[in-house]
């Protein structure tokens, strides 16, 4: 299952995970050699995997070949990939159908006029790092390479629905919404075709018409707004789901959603028209041994984590997370933010201004959008993290990603999370601005202007109250210390102990909750995760120990420190 629900009762979908056979390239003579028409030796590995998991493969980083036999009826066939690390291409039979940048969304290609019978899928996946890669080189988790999400082709007949956002309005009081949809129709036949088209929404349906395609043809249709009224509101604490069904004579397409509004005002975060406190973790898709290939049984099982500590809301640092890991959110209540992987310090100022790292940062948000816009749980897009947001070339970077998100991406809140608070230009492209920082575990001074939280709050209320931007909320967006699991000490809080770890997450929550300007916090981070082989030179084991929870979720004293005082600023919020 793709998804916590069934996206298909009339569409035939086979699955294509399971055993493929593998073969590395380091030389890069895969192609010329011709092995897209048939790989000449290999071992089978079960997909979705990552190849960096395998043993003697922990440090590979270069281009892999996969292929995989199966077996179809025929037609026309639509081959889709949740996620392939880094760039693809991908051939069928020999014949190649065409290519993909970036790892953590999902791409697919149609196919005309496919005989039945048996037939050959071949994809090369190639994780190497370059001047214009996002991320960068230099990144803080592992970048494994490999088919990380799953893999399946669908058999598509007369006019096709591949997508439908449901855009919505809400009155003032918010109990009617003005719905519209917006599909993406093809005809999958070699003539032309008519059919009806029909959209319902829960029990209501919003649009019942006839549409002709020519052989081919795709076409983007806007349906009219249509009132549904005394709808249920999702919330955290009712979240309400609506199934959003789009058919043809032929195919159907399913998805849910849920109504609610996000907005600030007066320095607040507002959901559906109430005060929310931010209470929550930067969470990586990662566990040992499996990766970014992340068991559909342990998503669910951090957010019951989640869910215990506290927390109502979750970063999906630092790139978008699995849909069925979303879809458990939207039924679970918690809130997301979710972003694209342009990551840190990695990207020079040069780079930030390269026209092709650009065009595929833009790339990655409309697919992040195409694929999430339904989901109810996501109330932030992030546009980047801890870029060199002081200058001039992240500035049009973020002015044009916001403008994009800004007009395309529905009612979310867009933000950059920075850590170059007192100089940081593009907080204008920010409706909430986000805050990096370390105090108590690196030397912030220098960034901060200040030796200490409390001195680097009050001088940033200052810079934002210097800017005319008093009215956006603030978010401390990281903040932590790292801690090996299992040292402990008695009095001294030495650094790396469990108690050092805690006590610094227990002064900055403190501080935070009580700063009227702060109106949510992320710690850094849910659990232990493995970094990068460059900057694993500096983490202790190769990971990044600031979790909570060690990588195999076993929680340190700071779990517990959090969990106190998520409850108790729960109480005093809701009081």
């Amino acid at each position: 299952m793709k998804r916590s629900f069934d996206e298909h009762r009339v569409r035939r979908v086979a699955d294509l995970g399971g055993a493929w056979k593998f073969l590395t390239d380091p030389c890069d003579l895969g192609e010329a050699e011709g092995w897209q028409n048939g790989l000449p030796a290999g071992e089978s590995v079960s997909v979705p995997t990552l190849w960096n998991n395998e043993v003697g493969l922990l440090q590979y980083e270069g281009a892999a070949w996969y292929e995989r036999q199966f077996y179809t009826a025929g037609g026309t066939l639509r081959f889709v990939f949740e996620s392939v690390m880094t760039a693809a291409d991908v051939w069928l039979d020999g014949e190649r159908l065409g290519s993909h940048y970036g790892g953590f969304t999902a791409f697919d290609f149609i196919v005309r006029d496919v005989k039945a019978g048996e037939h050959t899928l071949t994809v090369r996946a190639d994780s190497r790092f370059d001047a214009q890669s996002i991320p960068q080189k230099r990144v803080d988790w592992y970048n494994f390479g490999g088919i990380a999400r799953d893999v399946w082709v669908e058999t598509l007949e007369g006019i096709c629905v591949l997508n439908n956002h449901l855009t919505y309005t809400l009155s003032d009081d918010l109990s009617t919404a003005t719905v519209r949809a917006v599909l993406s129709l093809c005809n999958a036949d070699e003539r032309e075709t008519t059919s009806r088209v029909a959209v319902s929404v829960g029990e209501k349906l919003i649009f019942d018409g006839s549409i002709t395609l020519g052989a081919g043809e795709a076409l983007s249709l806007t349906t009219d707004g249509v009132e549904m009224k005394d709808i249920k509101l999702w919330s955290c604490e009712e979240p309400t789901l609506y199934t959003v069904t789009a058919s043809t004579d032929t195919d159907d397409l399913i998805d849910r959603t849920g109504f609610r509004l996000v907005e600030v005002g007066e320095g607040r975060i507002l959901l559906n028209g109430r005060r929310v406190e931010l209470r929550g973790v930067n969470r990586h898709e990662d566990y040992p041994g499996f990766g970014f290939a992340f068991p559909k049984n342990l998503m669910k099982r951090d957010i019951d984590i989640m869910l215990d500590l506290g927390c109502n809301t979750v970063r999906g640092s630092h790139y978008p997370n699995a849909k069925y890991f979303v879809d458990l959110l939207d039924e679970r209540g918690m809130l997301f933010w979710s972003e694209v992987p342009i990551w840190g310090v990695g990207f020079s100022e040069e780079t930030l201004g390269d026209p092709t790292v650009v065009a595929r940062g833009l790339a990655m948000h409309r697919e992040m959008v195409r694929d999430y816009y339904n989901h109810p749980s996501i109330i932030i897009w992030g546009m980047h993290n801890e870029i060199k947001s002081e200058t001039e070339n992240a500035y049009a970077m973020t002015e044009r990603y916001y403008s994009f998100l800004r007009e395309a991406g529905g009612n979310r809140l867009i933000t950059h999370a920075s850590n170059h608070p007192m100089n940081d230009i593009c907080f204008a492209f920010s409706d909430i601005i986000s805050l990096n920082m370390y105090y108590g575990w690196y030397d912030q001074t220098s960034v901060g202007g200040a030796p200490d939280w409390e001195g680097f709050l009050e001088n940033f209320r200052a810079r934002r109250a210097a800017l005319g931007m008093s009215d956006k909320p603030v978010i401390m967006s990281e903040f932590g210390a790292g801690a090996l699991y299992g040292c402990h000490d008695h009095f001294d809080r030495i650094r790396w102990s469990e108690e050092y770890q805690s006590d610094v997450l227990e002064h900055c929550l403190r501080l935070f909750h009580d700063d009227p300007a702060v109106e949510g916090f992320y710690v850094w981070q849910f659990c232990n995760t493995r970094t990068s082989l460059e900057a694993g030179r500096d983490r202790a084991r190769t990971f990044n120990n600031k979790g909570i929870l060690d990588e195999y979720r076993n929680p340190k004293i700071a779990y517990h420190t959090v969990k106190r005082l998520y409850e108790q600023f729960k109480k005093e919020i809701e009081a």
